[in-house]
């Protein structure tokens, strides 16, 4: 069921309000937690490496109901990194890599949407605009990127372990920044279009597709978002690595 973005926010924070730590995160800081996700984690979930980490709202919903996690974060902004940094001050469990992930190590142009999460390695297209008013660009900025191996090793992704991407059309390339270590994760949960809302992204059956090549099942699809016609336009995408369910 389609609910209303107005039901939607107030389910959230509803759970927020269920939660003292949740509850000072977006009092004191304004970080509204990802509840929706509350879905997909496990008790028992050891690692959580969390690529477009914005402002911690994935993150605090990992402590939540994965608090046993240890979370490496991801955010190339530098307003949204102070603010996340800022929500998880004193948190030993909580690191953060200002630098986006991607298959090749420089400097990349990001596209600050004036929704920072909403910003994109990939230009906002007029169809983003017009669907979700309010994620307009305001200003471009010079970044950061490399792979993943480049700041955590295999010793860091203890399993069971989640690989968590929300990067506005940019998943395939920060796939492919993953790729070395892809195989040493036991879940991939990433949001996907269904059309195309940052211009050149690659769309939800490329990435489903590239995933199945290397060995990865769609487990659960959440959090779908449908236009005004009941059109599909993008949900989270949860996967399950079938060599480690072989091998279990």
């Amino acid at each position: 069921m389609n609910f209303p973005p107005f039901l939607r926010r107030f389910n959230k924070i509803f759970q927020v309000s269920r939660s003292i730590r949740l509850l000072r995160a977006l009092v004191s800081n304004r970080v509204l937690a990802g509840t929706e996700h509350r879905q997909i984690f496990k008790s028992t979930m050891s690692t959580v490496v969390d690529i477009g980490a914005n402002r911690g709202q994935f993150a605090l919903a990992a402590k939540k109901w994965a608090p046993k996690a240890k979370v490496t974060g991801f955010e190339p902004l530098a307003d949204a990194a102070k603010c996340f940094l800022k929500t998880f001050r004193g948190d030993s469990g909580v690191t953060l890599h200002q630098v986006a992930i991607g298959p090749h190590s420089g400097e990349t142009t990001i596209h600050v949407s004036a929704a920072d999460d909403s910003s994109s390695l990939h230009p906002i297209s007029p169809l983003q605009e017009m669907l979700f008013p309010g994620t307009h660009e305001i200003r471009t900025e010079k970044v950061k990127i490399g792979p993943l191996s480049n700041y955590i090793t295999p010793d860091d992704i203890v399993r069971p372990a989640m690989l968590k991407l929300d990067v506005q059309g940019y998943e395939l390339e920060a796939l492919r920044g993953c790729e070395d270590l892809l195989c040493l994760f036991s879940h991939v949960y990433v949001e996907c279009s269904f059309v195309e809302l940052y211009s050149g992204q690659a769309l939800a059956d490329d990435i489903i597709a590239w995933l199945k090549e290397r060995g990865w099942c769609l487990s659960g699809i959440y959090n779908m978002v449908y236009d005004r016609k009941g059109r599909s336009i993008q949900a989270d995408f949860l996967f399950e690595n079938s060599l480690l369910k072989d091998a279990a």
